[in-house]
């Protein structure tokens, strides 16, 4: 993912969760130019706490989840999974962008919707 976003944009800084630390860090910075930053837990942290940077990632993967395709693996091949992914990211643009304001989750549906 990493020599596919160096090739195709020109995005120098990559934040990344603390299994992707190590060796991943020194061989970016060095091969592709490329920051990569690791998103750690604060030193003492108990339970459950929103982080910034994390935030973002999240937020992202959830929205794309929304598209059924991409919730289980069904693609074998890489290039076709990225294909799909590349597909609900900009379906997902574009519907923001034509709606012209932030999205609105509909209300509860009344009982009498169900039969």
């Amino acid at each position: 993912m990493l020599l596919g976003l160096y090739l195709t944009c020109s995005c120098r800084v990559v934040f990344a969760d603390q299994g992707f630390s190590g060796r991943l860090v020194t061989w970016a910075r060095q091969v592709l130019d490329i920051i990569v930053r690791i998103v750690a837990k604060p030193a003492g942290q108990r339970g459950f706490q929103v982080h910034p940077k994390r935030w973002v990632v999240e937020r992202a993967l959830a929205w794309l989840m929304m598209h059924r395709r991409l919730a289980r693996d069904y693609e074998r091949r890489p290039p076709t999974s990225e294909a799909m992914t590349r597909w609900a990211a900009i379906s997902t643009l574009l519907r923001r962008i034509t709606r012209g304001r932030p999205a609105q989750r509909p209300g509860p549906r009344p009982l009498e919707w169900a039969r």
